[in-house]
């Protein structure tokens, strides 16, 4: 479960980056790739270690215009972390 202490950052194994012929972000890792929804996207892109959960959080809903992500963002980190897309 992640915490407000928690700076969430995409581990080292995993490469966020456009992929033209998917016309999709993707993660890369030597076994292969992950094709994400534009959800996954925007939250993986914020992944960078530099800001909380809460602040990464009010990115996304200022971005967007949209209150109440928490739980969806919460949810998301917390099977990213299960993925280990992110620690």
């Amino acid at each position: 479960m992640t915490t407000d202490a928690d700076h969430p950052r995409l581990s080292a194994h995993f490469r966020l980056q456009w992929e033209d012929a998917q016309q999709a972000w993707v993660l890369l890792y030597p076994e292969g790739m992950v094709k994400l929804n534009a959800s996954a996207a925007e939250i993986l892109k914020r992944c960078d270690g530099s800001r909380d959960v809460p602040a990464l959080v009010a990115e996304l809903e200022r971005t967007f215009e949209a209150t109440g992500l928490e739980p969806d963002v919460r949810a998301f980190l917390d099977m990213a972390r299960q993925q280990q897309w992110v620690a």
